[in-house]
């Protein structure tokens, strides 16, 4: 029986950063379980390299505070631990007539969640994104940066390792019994004071080990990513990110283009649902009791349509071929043919949460708190961005009782 003060479940960038900052204030022993054999395997380093500047979410909502206090410690992280961060911006744009009214919308929201933002016209843009394209203004997110997520992950690895943080790779969590405190996880057994629940993609499965979450289940969507060809002329265009305004008719941001920090430009993802907690593949990663139940939830949310979900469907389907990603992709890139796509390896999958009663996706970060226990469920986009500012506010919750 191993002992400690802090339990925290999951290795990627949320259960490394909780874990962080329990240890950083000194509050006791904290020990980290991971099932891979390395951390950040799944959604965190899948993750699209994005530093969010805080544009979209509602006004007081935990992602419109966090994502901006979290850009900004980022930024401070990067600089102390020497790991590269580029702060190229972003231009949001209008592709069609249609959703020029969409820009003005975006923009008002910015400003009242704090964020640094400008309205632009197609010249300045030009200046900016020589690709890029809008109907009428476009905005411009000077904040907006790119990174590595590899990178963050191996340095909050160090991190916590340096502060006596003991990360059990390979170790996954089997059991729990709250009255006693005790855990199950790989071949050893655990005694904690309290349990941190990061686990992401299985959060609600660890959650309902300790009687939370009962509300909820996840349903994960799948992104897809191409790269386009070094030498092409479009991409050769591309300086820092380009997004569409978001359809206010469906769930989730439109599409991207991005040069990440090692030059190439992406373009993606898509935002399909998945079959399995780790379904990266066609087959790979589908589990017979997941799969049922969330081709299941797929088949009711069609039927129910709650927030645009059908919507979202239509839209992103064509896009797993090739002729529908390429007209996705020029709504970004006018000037992108066929021959300037080319496959990337990168998959991820989002661990988004879902109310069970009203199959309506849900939208912000949700906390919930049970015996010795913490759970994080719905740590989405922009979650690697607001991590170091979500670790403290998780931290705080902890220390408050």
């Amino acid at each position: 029986m191993k002992t400690c003060d802090f339990l925290v479940v999951g290795g990627g960038v949320v259960g490394l950063t909780a874990a962080r900052a329990i240890a950083r204030r000194k509050l006791g022993t904290v020990v980290l379980l991971e099932k891979e054999p390395a951390l950040g395997v799944h959604t965190s380093g899948r993750n699209s390299g994005v530093l969010h500047a805080g544009l979209y979410y509602a006004p007081d909502s935990f992602k419109a505070k966090l994502c901006l206090a979290g850009n900004r410690m980022m930024r401070e992280y990067a600089a102390a631990a020497g790991f590269t961060l580029r702060s190229c911006g972003k231009v949001v744009v209008a592709p069609t007539p249609a959703a020029a009214p969409e820009v003005d919308r975006l923009y008002e929201r910015a400003v009242k969640n704090g964020v640094r933002v400008e309205l632009i016209d197609e010249k300045r843009l030009t200046d900016i994104e020589p690709e890029a394209r809008t109907c009428g203004k476009a905005i411009w997110s000077p904040d907006t940066a790119v990174f590595d997520p590899h990178d963050v992950i191996r340095h909050l690895e160090a991190d916590v390792t340096a502060l006596g943080v003991d990360v059990f790779k390979s170790t996954e969590l089997h059991a729990v019994d709250p009255g006693k405190g005790e855990a199950t996880a790989g071949s050893d057994r655990f005694a904690f004071g309290h349990l941190v629940n990061a686990a992401g993609l299985h959060a609600d499965r660890v959650a309902s080990l300790f009687g939370a979450g009962g509300r909820y289940r996840i349903l994960p969507f799948k992104g897809l990513y191409k790269k386009i060809r070094p030498g092409s002329a479009c991409g050769e265009g591309v300086r820092g990110i380009i997004y569409t305004v978001p359809d206010p008719r469906v769930p989730f941001l439109g599409a991207q283009a991005l040069r990440d920090v090692h030059g190439d430009v992406i373009v993606g993802p898509t935002a399909i649902p998945a079959f399995g907690r780790e379904n990266y593949g066609v087959f790979k990663g589908l589990d017979v009791r997941d799969s049922f139940v969330m081709a299941r939830d797929v088949v009711r949310m069609l039927a129910r349509n709650p927030d645009g979900f059908r919507n979202l469907v239509f839209r992103e389907a064509p896009r797993y071929t090739p002729g529908g990603f390429l007209k996705s992709a020029r709504e970004l890139l006018p000037r992108i043919g066929p021959r300037d796509l080319v496959p990337f390896d990168r998959v991820g999958l989002r661990a988004q949460l879902v109310e069970k009663s009203t199959l309506r996706l849900v939208n912000d970060f949700i906390v919930e708190s049970a015996e010795r226990s913490t759970h994080v469920l719905n740590a989405v986009s922009p979650a690697f961005t607001s991590s170091l500012a979500f670790a403290e506010h998780l931290t705080d919750r902890i220390v408050s009782g």
